[in-house]
Parts: C-alpha cells; structure tokens; sequence
C-alpha cells in the first residue's frame, strides 16, 4: 500500500510464540454456527470508507469485508482466485488482455444487480477520481475496461503486467453499485454499498458496526458470527489493552505494544486472553533522501549500512518480536534475496564505514538528523531511531539526533523534501515481488526521495511485470535488489508478524492474520 498514506507496521511479540496457548485464538469456528457478534478493537483509524479513496490498513480491512472483488486471496494462500468472477484468464499471449466472467445472480447488499456496468464504473470512477489518498496509483498500466454483455469484463493494459490479476484481488479492485456512487467525486456520508460478506451498518469516529450480507454470493461462504462491531482506539495503546483486559472487547488487533503483549500473557496465565500470531510481508525502512546535500552521498549512506545493527534493534526495541531485513523483497515473497547481508555483512563495521566516508572525503563527524513519527509505523518507532542514532554516534563518525513529527506535517514535510533521512513502513498491497519494487522504484515512485536508476525502470520493472511464470522473474528481482543495496536509497531494518490478542472463546483468527493481509471477519466466532 501506497507510502503516502501509511500502514502500521506492528511486530507480533516473537518470543512469546513459544508459549502460545492453542484455544481461544486458533480453534475455526462451526460453518456458519455462531449466533454472537464479535467486538474487535484497533489503534489504526479507518481513513475512508470509499474505495475509490482509501489506501490505508484500517481502510481495507473494511474494503475486503463490505466489498467484492473480482478475485480475492483465499485463507494462507497467496494466488488469487475467483470471487465475484466465475473465471478470469489472459486472453492474448501477451498479458496485455484480462477477460473475466461473473457468476450468477449477484446482488449488492441493497439488492441492487451487480453487472459488468458495475466492474467498469468502478475501475473507471476510480481512475478518473485518482484520489491522493486513494490507489489509482497501483493502475499505469489500465488503458480501458470494455463490457461486451453483462456478465462479461474486459481489461485492455497499456503494458503487459502479469500481477494484474493480484492487484484486482485487492482492495483496491472493489465494486460499487454505479447507482449509489458518483462517478467523479468521493461519497462522504460515511456510507458503503458493495456486495461482500459484510453490509456497513453504521460509521462513526469511535466505531463502525457491520452485519452479514444475506445477498452475498461469491467464495468466503457462510459467516461464523451474525456481525462484528470495529473500535477505534486512535492510536491509544494503553485504552486498548484495557478495553481488552476490562472485556470490552474480544480481539486487539494492531496496535499493542510488546510490553502490553507480555503484560497481558502474565496477568492471563490462569486463562483468558491469548495472543494469536500469523505470517506477514509487512516492512520497516529508512528511507534516504538523493537531493539532500548530507544523505545524497553514497559514502554518507553505505556507512549508516554498515553500521546498522538490526539484532540488536530487534533485541532491545522490539523485545524479538520482529526479523532482521536485509533485501527489499521480504522473506516468504517469491524473489527474496539477502542483498544487503551480502554487501554489507549482519554486524557493524566502523572501519568499513570510515572507508566509505573517506571516499567521499569526509573527515569531520556527520551530523545528521533522521525523522520519525511517534505512531504510524508502530509504537516503538521513536524508540528506534533514537537506538538507530545512538549505533550511529557510538561510532564516532556521526553526530545524529532524532526529531519526531505528527504525522499529518511529517507526510507534507517528506513530500516537499525537507527530510534526509526518514522512516516508512510498507504493507504490501499484493503478495508479489512487484509490489515491494515497482512502487519504490519505478516511475512516480512512492518515496519522494528523488531516486531513479535506468536500469531499474527500464529494463527490469517492466521485464519482471511482463512475466507470467512468475518464478522466472528471480534472476531479475536478484539483480534489483543488488542494484539497490549498493546505491542504498533505503535501507531495511525489519520485517513483522500480525498478531492478536483475543478473549476467551473466540476463535478463528488463524484465518486471518496470513500474507494476503486480508483480515477475514466471516471466520471469527465467539461461543
């Protein structure tokens, strides 16, 4: 998902998985048997409830349950299938043509008939809209949607992109009804009208409350719950975990610090809450800016590369709670190198780092500033710059200090370019190499750090996109990311795990929390 708008990135406490009940969190529900709502609280806000609009997790999450896509990603599965579509295929041997057949007899929760009309308004309102804080972005390559009868869907791409597929199973490939919608400006009655497995009942800045869709035809099948309420915590970690321990609610999703985890593993040992934990592509760098007159030197760059210490980060910050990154494509995602780990080895090295700076003639300390935001990116994020800057100084080659900025001014002050060196995290919007390269690095790139390499957007974006076996695009994504470690226009730090912490007798989130990022409230259930 796009880097101006942000997703938390909210390592689970890793080293509490060894002592994870498994009741309440990991026991599926009966098929379509429980009678009782489920409560879940987040601290992420839900920044829209129009699809053509939102680009954030919270955002999503509500996409994926009111709304239907084309194709969706099943529970722990990573390719996408039908879901509003009966079939879809490349219909030229180029994957510049996508033709997709809906099933029958859909209907939106208002009643309202889906049709191929819908899927082309949808893509088309989208696309003109282009919202800042919306995901048109994730679409360059769509010339035109046609519609040669009513069940039938054809999208003709300016470019071949075999991840076409992946990005309309993601939120951002939502269907609205075209007569509850305008086509060229945002709903902003707080109101959703799909045909998911969820209706949106009601919207509010404290919570939403949603109810099953009894019109819903597509591949999530019958709901395990007859609703679920969402609570907004605003980023208020310490009310969270109260609101779960007080029993307010039944699931913490997002948000909890791993103190708080630990703290409620302790207090929870007769029983109770459990924490639930599950795969994740979920991404934490720093970011450098080209045009800055410190952090545009390569030397300045491949020296804070040798100096990271991301065990110790991971140790000491996140309590083990997270994995060291060492390349751009995470761990888990088809592509995955160890780039930086190659180049610059998993321990610090002050020598190689002065070598560097001396190639830049640098011989005087660095002073340097890097820029954070307290919650955004997840809790500990101010935490660890401020161990980053202390890494840093302990070398005796830089002079670094951390300044931390509301996120509303520090997303305009990123994008104006005021910062050198700043942080960002990264959910993935499709489980694919491409989703962690094109939009870092490709045209129009999401960073505002003013990085372009030729080789990069080129040849290998679109040579990697063009692929359909998409094994084959390994040898390319290598040559990327080694492109990248030894340019380091961002530097990794760390890769997540999703978790929960849920109450006694609910179940199903193991079915929730995979690689997709798709938090599936149809399978949670409450006895």
């Amino acid at each position: 998902m796009n880097m101006r708008n942000p997703w938390p990135v909210l390592p689970i406490v890793a080293g509490l998985a060894s002592g994870l009940l498994t009741g309440c969190g990991t026991q599926s529900g009966g098929s379509g048997g429980d009678t009782s709502s489920v409560v879940l609280g987040m601290s992420d806000d839900v920044l829209a409830t129009d699809p053509a609009s939102g680009y954030d997790p919270g955002s999503w999450l509500l996409f994926n349950n009111v709304f239907q896509s084309l194709l969706s990603f099943p529970k722990g599965g990573t390719e996408p299938e039908p879901d509003a579509a009966r079939e879809c295929s490349f219909t030229d041997t180029r994957t510049q043509v996508y033709t997709c057949t809906l099933k029958d007899g859909l209907k939106f929760s208002n009643g309202d008939a889906l049709t191929s009309e819908d899927v082309k308004f949808s893509f088309d309102r989208m696309l003109k809209i282009d919202d800042d804080a919306g995901p048109a972005i994730m679409f360059p390559m769509l010339d035109k949607v046609e519609t040669p009868d009513a069940k039938t869907v054809v999208f003709r791409l300016k470019v071949p992109d075999a991840t076409f597929p992946s990005k309309i199973a993601s939120g951002a490939g939502s269907i609205v009804d075209h007569e509850e919608y305008e086509a060229d400006s945002l709903r902003e009655d707080g109101a959703a009208v799909g045909s998911g497995p969820y209706t949106l009942d009601s919207f509010g800045d404290d919570e939403a409350v949603f109810s099953v869709n009894d019109n819903y035809r597509g591949s999530a099948g019958e709901a395990d719950n007859t609703g679920v309420t969402l609570k907004f915590f605003g980023g208020d970690q310490k009310a969270l975990k109260q609101a779960l321990l007080g029993n307010e609610i039944d699931i913490a999703y997002r948000g909890l610090t791993a103190a708080d985890v630990s703290d409620i593993q302790r207090s929870s040992a007769d029983g109770g809450a459990e924490v639930v934990e599950g795969s994740s592509a979920e991404v934490q760098h720093l970011v450098f800016n080209m045009d800055d007159p410190v952090a545009g030197k390569l030397g300045v760059r491949q020296a804070i590369a040798h100096l990271i210490d991301r065990e110790a980060l991971i140790k000491d910050v996140y309590e083990g709670t997270a994995d060291p990154l060492y390349s751009i494509i995470p761990a888990g995602v088809a592509g995955h190198n160890t780039a930086f780990f190659d180049r610059y080895g998993a321990r610090p090295s002050r020598a190689a780092a002065a070598a560097a700076l001396a190639d830049e003639d640098i011989t005087d300390k660095v002073k340097l500033t890097l820029w954070s935001t307290p919650t955004r990116y997840g809790p500990a994020t101010d935490q660890e710059l401020k161990a980053i800057a202390a890494q840093l100084n302990a070398s005796g080659l830089f002079d670094a200090d951390v300044r931390s900025v509301a996120y509303g001014q520090y997303e305009k002050d990123v994008a104006a370019g005021k910062y050198g060196v700043y942080v960002k995290g990264w959910v993935p919007d499709y489980p694919d190499a491409d989703n962690f390269t094109s939009p870092f690095f490709g045209k129009g790139n999401v960073l505002s750090n003013n990085y372009t390499d030729t080789a990069i957007t080129g040849t290998l974006i679109p040579r990697t996109a063009a692929q359909s076996d998409r094994t084959a695009t390994d040898a390319d994504y290598a040559e990327l990311q080694n492109i990248v470690a030894e340019q380091v226009p961002v530097l990794p730090l760390w890769q997540a795990k999703q978790y929960a912490v849920v109450g006694e007798n609910v179940y199903g989130l193991e079915n929730c929390l995979d690689a997709s990022t798709v938090f599936r409230f149809w399978e949670l259930s409450k006895s």
